[in-house]
């Protein structure tokens, strides 16, 4: 961060490791650096409490187009645990469509800890865990499904480029402190 590179916070590329997962895994992080992991929202927090922007990178199985898409926000920011580690994002650019967005404002959710403001639990629902609202555009903790299927939302989905039915292969997540 100091030279002002990307810090990898989730990264997700063969359903190996369990994102389905309590409220004390995603504090703490879980996974292993050299394959599927969580970075945790604590550390996520303490990386963005200076002025961060986020990078997603995503890739699709090869059966629809594109296979490959990126969204990037220039604010990307976390509150720490006291406030849910709620999600701040602005300013949008990509090649595919924003479905993060929806999520600004909302506080975290897992299966064990409901805190969107839907009457359910998104995160149960849905089977991940993620800043839901009432429930999602984008579930990047989603289960790992393997591209389309028929469970509406439950995979590794980003809404506004494959849609509810498409659960995408590949996703990192990393942050990046700006610079003035």
């Amino acid at each position: 961060m100091k030279n002002g590179g990307w810090t990898v916070i989730q990264h997700r590329l063969d359903g190996s490791e369990n994102f389905y997962r309590i409220w004390s895994d995603y504090v703490c992080g879980f996974g292993n650096i050299s394959g599927e992991y969580w970075l945790g929202l604590e550390n996520i927090y303490r990386l963005t409490t200076n002025d961060s922007s986020l990078r997603i990178e995503m890739e699709a199985f090869e059966d629809v187009s594109p296979t490959h898409a990126y969204a990037q926000y220039d604010t990307f920011r976390v509150d720490d645990e006291d406030s849910s580690f709620r999600l701040h994002v602005k300013g949008f650019s990509g090649n595919c469509g924003d479905s993060l967005s929806y999520h600004d404002g909302n506080m975290f959710s897992t299966k064990d800890r409901d805190n969107d403001v839907w009457s359910d639990n998104c995160a149960q629902r849905f089977g991940g865990a993620w800043w839901y609202k009432a429930c999602h555009y984008s579930n990047l903790n989603g289960l790992y499904l393997s591209g389309n299927h028929s469970s509406p939302a439950n995979g590794i989905t980003w809404y506004f480029c494959w849609g509810r039915h498409y659960s995408i292969r590949r996703v990192v997540m990393k942050v990046k402190r700006n610079f003035p």
